[in-house]
């Protein structure tokens, strides 16, 4: 029964934070997000006790049809949501919190010279958004934003706001962020560093021009 339900409780959030989502029957049938979620829930149990083979074969079975690979050892909290999914990476030890939002392309994995506890611990109601890379034994705080394409590295404090490579935090309310799917007002890091190269650039300029008087 307690299976079900969780399944019917990330079928809900899926409904909940995907605005194309029409209704849960549609989730249940063509998102591979709940699909890898699924799986991952059998394969974790077969983990558990002691069936590491088996489970790891159903975390591969998942991965060839869904795209999202999931180690049996991830800890995964309640009403996660896998949006799209392609090519989602989620380590042996990692651990998510409960509402935690997950975009494509994000990877909770480890920095290859790590033993033990090698890979991320996510705080409830944080939400990774597309291509963002969150490496080693690290956390991250509840109802933070992890923006696209950001590569962290280090802690990262609760209600915080990251971009960028290396991930620097560039909000930190002290409050609760209202919308955490609002990924428009989320500052450019490409945008950010196309403005350095272009004074840069008008640095260089003036130093030629000198040079040429």
């Amino acid at each position: 029964m307690s299976f079900l339900k969780d399944v019917m409780e990330d079928i809900h959030a899926a409904v909940e934070r995907d605005p194309a989502a029409r209704n849960g029957f549609e989730i249940l049938l063509c998102y591979p997000g709940i699909h890898a979620l699924i799986a991952h829930k059998v394969a974790r149990k077969f983990h558990n006790i002691g069936f590491k083979l088996l489970a790891r074969f159903i975390s591969q079975v998942a991965r060839f049809f869904t795209g999202i690979e999931i180690h049996p050892g991830a800890t995964i909290g309640r009403r996660c949501f896998i949006d799209h999914g392609m090519a989602v990476v989620i380590g042996e030890t990692a651990e998510i919190g409960d509402d935690v939002t997950i975009y494509q392309a994000v990877t909770l994995g480890g920095t290859g010279k790590d033993k033990g506890k090698r890979h991320p611990t996510i705080g409830n109601n944080v939400v990774i958004s597309s291509g963002a890379k969150v490496l080693g034994p690290l956390n991250i705080g509840d109802n933070s934003k992890i923006g696209a394409g950001a590569v962290v590295l280090q802690d990262v404090p609760p209600e915080c706001t990251v971009v960028g490579v290396p991930g620097r935090i560039v909000r930190n309310a002290g409050k609760k962020v209202e919308d955490n799917l609002d990924q428009i007002n989320l500052p450019d890091p490409i945008m950010h560093e196309m403005e350095c190269l272009r004074r840069r650039i008008i640095t260089l300029e003036e130093e030629l021009r000198k040079k040429e008087e």
